[in-house]
């Protein structure tokens, strides 16, 4: 897109005028707080690559500019008085300059004749909320509630660009992911303002009906795991039977069964494996095709569904797998509910009494690793990896342990290596891994999941050398993997899956 994207919120959209009728304050000025929802939307609009600006008109108490200055200070906007100090025009010097060269949003719930004509003649798009006064207007674009208007930028944006190649893609994000997101790499990588390769990003909002939203959209990213409230135990562990969606989540599933030409990224079948660690260790299993002489052996790491933690029958069923103390013990769902992340290391057959992690679970195998796990990420046609201290050889837990089980969430509470205990490894991490092999591997997990954008940890055993895929996952975080790298390739991924699925309906 040639021309920037300026847009001007008017202090009308952003201000909750409930607040100034309560009387509320101090020293008799009315309380100055922002519109339910403002929050949020100021929030994305400054990850979004549009130049945005807040504006309000002369004369405003100062208590309310005021505070309209702080707030564009603190989401690094730019901040401007309505009318010129010469009162020759509505629009001051810096908005006529921007309709020069710049395509031009201004959003208010407050429009008057005046300024709505000066606006249109210097060719800005106006976006009325909640107001009738100028809905029989045929130059406003008019909303009812503040959650539409990021689509409707998304789409303006769209309309004016007038090229079919670039795509809108609505994104489903957990407002308790959302500052997560935009610590790691996500920061920037959802822009309103067209990316390199023509995608525009906008959230839908559960707040609003899905399908008129949906039928805005091009191709809709979400991250379906996160939308999970809860697993029925007694279910097949063969998903998704037995998992209830969150109804926003639900109702997009529902919205593409129905419209089978729909582009989702990823498809949801493609995910269910990774709910599920027995289902993950069966794909995993597949890729020890690979093995080669003088290559390093890669593997999953030998493991037993146990269904209670019976200490004579697990002692009988860890005889029949020739698995050996220490063990990961992991709650066979993966991931989705709040359980699924803790964990329990135990040392002898007695530590099952009374354990806390959920059932069924998994055994696993304990590997000494140097204390050293490779985060490998899968970005479309893209691999990249980076090294992480992880937890201790299986000796330095025991001691430690005090004789009972190690119980930890692998989230927040994951035992790392200190740096005296990494300092005895003195692990090579250049010389360790065999990277052209897992690469290898990554390929071939990406043909055996169908999935754009996953992440999976190696480890290597100090003993033998293997490489052992310990855990796989569905769009990571990529925190770790440079913005000017994991972007581009973020976005071409979305693009060049969303063209490979045009094709494969087409034929």
């Amino acid at each position: 897109m040639a021309r920037p994207v300026r847009v001007v919120l008017d202090s009308s959209v952003l201000l909750d005028p409930s607040a100034r009728l309560s009387g509320a304050g101090v020293a008799g000025e009315e309380e100055v707080v922002l519109r339910p929802g403002a929050e949020v939307l100021l929030r994305r609009l400054r990850f979004s690559n549009l130049g945005v600006a807040i504006c309000h008109p002369e004369g405003l108490p100062t208590n309310e500019s005021g505070f309209l200055e702080k707030t564009a200070k603190l989401y690094s906007f730019g901040y401007m008085p309505l009318t010129s100090p010469s009162g020759s025009n509505l629009l001051n010097e810096l908005m006529l300059e921007l309709s020069r060269t710049n395509s031009c949003f201004y959003v208010t719930s407050g429009v008057h004749e005046g300024l709505l004509s000066e606006l249109h003649n210097h060719n800005w798009a106006v976006i009325a909320m909640g107001n009738e006064d100028v809905i029989k207007n045929s130059g406003v674009i008019h909303i009812s509630m503040l959650q539409e208007l990021l689509i409707t930028l998304a789409t303006s944006i769209k309309k004016e660009i007038g090229s079919s190649s670039t795509l809108v893609v609505g994104y489903v994000m957990k407002q308790s992911r959302e500052e997560d997101f935009a610590k790691a790499i996500f920061r920037g990588a959802f822009p309103i303002y067209p990316s390199k390769n023509d995608l525009i990003f906008v959230p839908l909002s559960f707040e609003l009906p899905l399908a008129s939203q949906l039928q805005e959209v091009d191709l809709v990213l979400h991250k379906i795991t996160d939308e999970i409230i809860n697993i029925d135990p007694n279910s097949s562990i063969r998903f998704p039977k037995g998992i209830s969606f969150s109804l926003g989540m639900s109702e997009i599933i529902r919205f593409v069964e129905e419209h089978c030409d729909f582009c989702v990224i990823d498809p949801f079948k493609s995910i269910y494996p990774l709910l599920d660690r027995i289902q993950i260790q069966e794909i995993l299993v597949r890729l020890e095709g690979l093995i080669s002489e003088g290559r390093p052996k890669l593997r999953a790491p030998c493991s037993l569904k146990v269904e209670n933690f019976c200490g004579s029958e697990i002692q009988k069923l860890l005889a029949e797998a020739k698995l050996s103390f220490p063990l990961i013990v992991k709650p066979q769902v993966a991931c989705g509910v709040a359980d699924a992340h803790n964990m329990a290391l135990i040392f002898k057959i007695e530590e099952f009494s009374n354990l806390s992690v959920p059932l069924p679970a998994i055994l696993q195998e304990y590997i000494d690793h140097g204390s050293k796990i490779f985060k490998f990420y899968a970005i479309g046609d893209k691999i990249f990896h980076a090294i992480k201290n992880s937890m201790p050889n299986a000796s330095h837990l025991k001691s430690s342990s005090g004789g009972k089980p190690l119980t930890f969430n692998s989230l927040k509470t994951l035992p790392v290596a200190t740096k005296e205990q990494l300092l005895q490894n003195r692990v090579q991490d250049s010389k360790l891994l065999d990277i052209n092999l897992v690469e290898e591997a990554a390929k071939l997990l990406k043909e055996l999941l169908g999935l754009t954008i996953f992440g999976f940890d190696v480890v290597v055993q100090e003993s033998s050398g293997d490489h052992v895929i310990v855990d796989l996952n569905y769009l990571p975080s990529f925190k770790e993997v440079p913005d000017n790298e994991a972007m581009p390739a973020f976005w071409d991924a979305i693009k060049q899956s969303y063209e490979s699925m045009k094709r494969m309906t087409q034929t």
